[in-house]
């Protein structure tokens, strides 16, 4: 039988500054964590001697710390950190990320995040179908996904969005619905039509919208 290989340890970016409080914690638990093989690469650079790195990377407080595709700013344990560094390179710790984000109202963070590599957009499908994801974080959601109405990213989701409408819960349900109906994609009819007899009627209208959202586009003129 084959394993599947471990996800390799992240490689690490710190950015301190004299008379940060918090940047001398950060860095000893960092220091552990590259010890320990959780992390592979540690860089550590001063931003009294080097200020123009915090203006390439938009910095603006210390400790700042890129953590694999994670960027974490201010004090952060070391049970913390090496649950990040753990999670590195999975979508659940993509998702989890994201969530962090739109918890803290960074909206414009995911999404220039999701702009540099728009795969990562199906980490937020993890964040829909988790029954305690908070209402602001699935605000948020929405609006990335209504912004990325049409894209290639998204209909590539079709068939997981698909599997959703399949959930035991009906807002995932729903969900999946409308963000169906985004794909513009003909893939999603099918799904959509599945939801028609759906027992919750908020659904059954979703679906319908959905479909007729759909019915439009296939119809609309090319160009």
């Amino acid at each position: 039988m084959t394993e599947t290989a471990p996800t390799a340890a992240p490689d690490a970016l710190l950015l301190i500054a004299p008379g940060c409080p918090y940047c001398a914690t950060v860095l000893a638990a960092l220091g552990e964590l590259v010890k320990s093989g959780a992390i592979a690469r540690l860089e550590v650079i001063n931003l009294a001697q080097r200020s123009e790195i915090a203006r390439s990377v938009g910095v603006r407080t210390v400790p700042w710390l890129r953590l694999g595709p994670f960027e974490l700013e201010g004090l952060r344990s070391l049970s913390e950190l090496k649950r990040w560094a753990e999670r590195a390179g999975t979508k659940e710790g993509m998702a989890d990320y994201f969530d962090e984000l739109l918890r803290d109202g960074k909206l414009e963070a995911v999404l220039e995040l999701l702009a540099r590599d728009p795969t990562q957009l199906g980490a937020l499908l993890h964040l829909i179908e988790r029954p305690d994801t908070d209402l602001q974080v699935r605000v948020g959601v929405s609006a990335i996904m209504e912004e990325y109405e049409g894209h290639a990213a998204l209909q590539d989701l079709v068939a997981r969005l698909g599997a959703l409408t399949r959930h035991k819960n009906a807002h995932v349900r729903g969900d999946a619905a409308h963000y169906l109906s985004l794909t513009h994609d003909p893939r999603a009819v099918f799904c959509l039509q599945s939801l028609r007899h759906d027992p919750e009627r908020q659904v059954r209208e979703l679906a319908a919208e959905g479909l007729a959202v759909l019915a439009l586009k296939d119809t609309a003129p090319a160009g």
